[in-house]
């Protein structure tokens, strides 16, 4: 079956994307993704993607060019990122790298009517999710996004009483998905859990969500003053010069009493 997406192209800026978000305006625009050290809120990269483009897909590359161009090697010991980071990818990277990770989660809500995939307990010894009626859900087959997918025996699920709350399958399957990679989602929800990782969350506000307000509300990022990529990646780069500039002068004042 042959399947095509639509893809929604800006005549007067191509380069630009169309994002689809909520609680954001819709439309064509550029992100900004950008990165800043917690002690003194020094911006130390910024990179711009167009608007449909997800926070995730640069953040790993833009980390590593951070860590070679800064030497920090030895020096970066933990990051907290928003909810748009937390994704399998992410996890995984950040723990293989060692680096102590916190990212904020999304409230999952499920399918209206139907009971939530938390009450379908995973048993990793068997490799197997129970049902709340203690039934099995057996693992069947992995996607080519990484997902397994565990099904439960639609012997069971006829007479089951709580059918209809638990799947609109026609087949009267239910299937639970776990990524390969799951284990390192976990491990940064415990970080997230824990009091060092619920105060480095906290600090995003007094710093990265600080710098982004100061650029469009002082420094007038909040529109693109140019077309093209390249050279909206020159105005973000401008505008976080700015800033850079005024918070070390600031930081040297104080020093100096």
């Amino acid at each position: 079956m042959d399947e095509h997406k639509e893809i929604k192209v800006s005549t007067t800026d191509p380069d630009s994307g169309y994002m689809v978000r909520d609680g954001k305006p819709e439309g064509f625009f550029y992100l900004d993704h950008r990165t800043v050290d917690h002690k003194f809120n020094i911006i130390t990269d910024v990179h711009i993607t167009a608007g449909n483009v997800h926070d995730a897909v640069p953040y790993i590359k833009r980390l590593e060019h951070i860590v070679q161009k800064f030497g920090f090697e030895k020096s970066l010991e933990a990051v907290a990122l928003d909810a748009g980071y937390f994704t399998s990818y992410v996890c995984k990277s950040l723990q293989e790298k060692n680096i102590y990770a916190v990212i904020g989660r999304r409230a999952f809500t499920p399918v209206k009517g139907l009971i939530a995939k938390w009450r379908f307990k995973y048993d990793a010894e068997k490799n197997v999710y129970i049902c709340p009626q203690n039934h099995e859900l057996k693992y069947s087959t992995t996607d080519r996004e990484g997902y397994r997918q565990y099904k439960s025996d639609p012997k069971h699920c006829t007479n089951c009483p709580m059918l209809k709350e638990c799947t609109t399958s026609q087949n009267k399957t239910k299937v639970i998905t776990r990524h390969v990679w799951h284990l390192s989602k976990e491990w940064v929800g415990a970080n997230g859990r824990s009091r060092s990782g619920k105060y480095l969350y906290r600090l995003r506000y007094q710093t990265v969500e600080r710098s982004f307000a100061d650029a469009k509300e002082l420094h007038g990022l909040r529109y693109c003053r140019f077309r093209g990529c390249k050279k909206v990646q020159q105005q973000a780069l401008m505008t976080a010069t700015c800033q850079n500039i005024k918070k070390i002068a600031n930081i040297l004042a104080k020093r100096a009493g």
